[in-house]
Formats: C-alpha cells, sequence, structure tokens
C-alpha cells in the first residue's frame, strides 16, 4: 500500500510562492509517474505537473506552465512543487498521486493511489 506525505500547503498573497513536498513509501513498480493534481470547491479535479521515475521527464498543465516546477529526489522517494507567481485561481487542496505508467501527463487524471492533500491558499 502506497503511503504519501504531504507537506508544504499554506496562506501566501498573490504573486508570492509555495514549496510543496511528498514523500511516498510503498511504491513497488519499477516505472511509475507521480506528480499532483489539485481540486478547488466546486470545480472539477485539474492535473497540476507529473514526473516519471525512469528519466525524470516532467510536465505541466497549461495554467501552471512557467510558474510551477516539478522536481524528484529518488534517494529520499520525494517529490516537490515549487509554485511561483501564485494567483487566486490556484487555491486548492492539493494532491500528490502516482499510477504505474511512462507517460506523464497531467491531463490523465487515473492514479492508482493518492495523499490527503494538502491546502493552498492564495489571498491578500
Amino acid at each position: 500500500q502506497v503511503q504519501y506525505v504531504e507537506s508544504g500547503g499554506g496562506l501566501v498573497q498573490p504573486g508570492g510562492s509555495l514549496r510543496l513536498s511528498c514523500a511516498a513509501s510503498g511504491i513497488t513498480s519499477k516505472y511509475y509517474v507521480i506528480g499532483w493534481f489539485r481540486q478547488a470547491p466546486g470545480k472539477e479535479r485539474e492535473g497540476v505537473s507529473c514526473i516519471t521515475s525512469s528519466d525524470g521527464t516532467t510536465n505541466h498543465g497549461d495554467s501552471v506552465k512557467g510558474r510551477f516546477t516539478i522536481s524528484r529526489d529518488n534517494v529520499k522517494n520525494t517529490v516537490s512543487l515549487q509554485m511561483s507567481n501564485l494567483k487566486p485561481e490556484d487555491t486548492a487542496v492539493y494532491y500528490c498521486a502516482s499510477r504505474g505508467s511512462q507517460l506523464c501527463d497531467p491531463r490523465i487524471l487515473s492514479f492508482s493511489s493518492w495523499g490527503q492533500g494538502t491546502q493552498v491558499t492564495v489571498s491578500s
């Protein structure tokens, strides 16, 4: 059973930055995609960013390209999401998730498992 420990959410002003971290354990697939999706109240789930376990290929959703960066530390089994120039529309609960695949596409929202989420609020 995969377990996730997410951290780093909080309240930030528009234009500010936050860094989310996810420590994942129990992933047995040799090749997998791990990343983040988010969900705001009353809105559909939205893929944010993902990264592959094999070669570190990354991909970001159109709404966050140029502002968010995903990275990984395979030794520590952690994935981080650096978020910059945050906007009020980035407000959501952010979930760390993974699936056994080599296709890193934020539009694919079918995950094998995910964490409990961390709240990100962008407001003045």
